[in-house]
């Protein structure tokens, strides 16, 4: 008898769920916000032909409905767009706030994905899948959801805000940002803080970055004696390949090991070099008189850049010689954005999460962001993405965000740029 009761709770109790959960959804179905989300999630700014044409009209569309001015910037050519939203502040003399995001996506595999990618389709559990949905349209779009609530109450602040949607981040930011940073345009911003994407966390900490690891990507040309292979010539490009090879995958478990053996380090604390590219050779009895090893390096903080460098001049002497570096890219080191008392965008940035009780953590970022031409300047920078319990998914397959934590996030975003425009 008691048993029958139990199982008659539990199916009650299993119902009342799926009602909860049809509620709900239907909730987020008829929110203004999640739709403005899902409508810029459907606009297929994919790498390699992104199409920021639709992004820019979209984005008008927003400044409109938020009673705002935008421009349009082109930095590099009329194929890579900036869009900069304003709400001006009653100092114009101020330091501005900028709010940075960009537009493009990386490439999506749909066979993977058990939703379309560009449909942006919400399950009955309100999470959203589609390319982008935390890697960063979510975050450009709570800014301006975050600006919308603001605006509703009223408010007038003493700081100008600037949002900005930047093409090419996801291509190093060659034809968006970097270029940017350099114009007046981006001068007459007058910014003196910036927020920037950060990561999802799968806990209730929220992840905040304030520094990025130098990315060098290093190719060894390796040229030697060519021959039959049928010999056993010295010093021929492949016995050269190996020794480097060997040596910089030492370097690689090295620090495998320091992070696995400091509970307190993250991945961004460490230098993390992976093999990329391998090339050479035109037959398989031939020795081939060159060889290429491409090797993708993201230099910890605590690096010397100069000696790091000598150290890969020093191995190609080892190999034996002949051996020329090129760099696609080496990036310099840049000064982390101070998390203390020292900097009072950081002072108002805390002072809002602590009201909220948020749990901050902040870290190195493993990858890198626009946020490193930024700092570059001296400007502080910071990487936040309010999306905690939630599983890492960028760039992979059946990309989502949730619903709940979509609109948390616009409250943190608000109480965050209201401290600091303010400050």
């Amino acid at each position: 008898m008691l048993l029958n009761v139990f199982s008659r709770l539990i199916k009650k109790f299993s119902v009342l769920q799926k009602i909860s959960r049809i509620m709900s959804t239907n909730e987020w179905e008829n929110n203004d916000e999640i739709n403005y989300l899902r409508d810029y999630l459907r606009l297929a700014s994919v790498h390699p032909s992104p199409d920021y044409k639709s992004c820019v009209e979209f984005l008008k569309r927003q400044a409109d409905l938020l009673d705002l001015p935008a421009k349009i910037y082109y930095p590099v050519n009329k194929e890579n767009p900036v869009v900069v939203i304003s709400w001006y502040g009653t100092d114009q003399a101020a330091k501005s706030i900028l709010l940075n995001s960009h537009m493009d996506v990386v490439p999506v595999y749909p066979e993977n994905w058990t939703h379309p990618p560009f449909a942006a389709e919400m399950d009955n559990q309100g999470r959203i899948y589609a390319r982008g949905s935390q890697d960063m349209k979510s975050v450009g779009m709570q800014y301006l959801a975050a600006l919308r609530a603001l605006r509703k109450q009223g408010l007038h602040f003493k700081r100008t805000i600037h949002v900005t949607f930047v093409p090419d981040e996801e291509m190093g930011g060659r034809l968006g940002m970097k270029p940017f940073v350099e114009t007046g345009a981006f001068k007459s911003l007058n910014v003196g803080f910036a927020l920037d994407e950060g990561l999802a966390t799968p806990n209730e900490e929220f992840a905040l970055y304030n520094s990025e690891r130098s990315v060098w990507r290093v190719y060894f040309q390796i040229s030697g004696n060519a021959g039959h292979g049928s010999l056993l010539l010295p010093k021929t490009p492949g016995e050269k390949l190996f020794y480097i090879l060997d040596k910089m995958m030492t370097y690689r478990t090295e620090q495998v090991k320091r992070l696995e053996n400091d509970r307190k380090l993250k991945i961004g604390d460490v230098t993390t070099i992976n093999l990329t590219k391998i090339s050479g050779g035109v037959q398989s009895n031939v020795i081939p008189p060159k060889m290429m090893l491409c090797f993708d390096v993201r230099l910890a903080l605590d690096v010397n850049h100069k000696q790091f460098e000598c150290k890969l001049e020093k191995l190609c002497e080892e190999a034996g010689g002949d051996i020329k570096i090129e760099y696609e890219q080496k990036q310099p080191r840049i000064e982390p954005t101070a998390t203390n008392d020292t900097n009072p965008y950081w002072v108002a940035f805390k002072k809002a999460t602590d009201e909220m009780n948020l749990k901050i953590v902040p870290q190195v970022f493993p990858g890198g962001t626009d946020s490193r031409y930024i700092r570059a300047l001296g400007i502080p920078a910071i990487g936040f993405s309010p999306m905690n319990n939630t599983p890492v998914l960028l760039h992979d397959h059946d990309e989502f965000i949730a619903a709940d934590v979509y609109l948390k996030g616009i409250k943190i975003y608000q109480n965050i740029i209201k401290s600091l425009a303010d400050s």
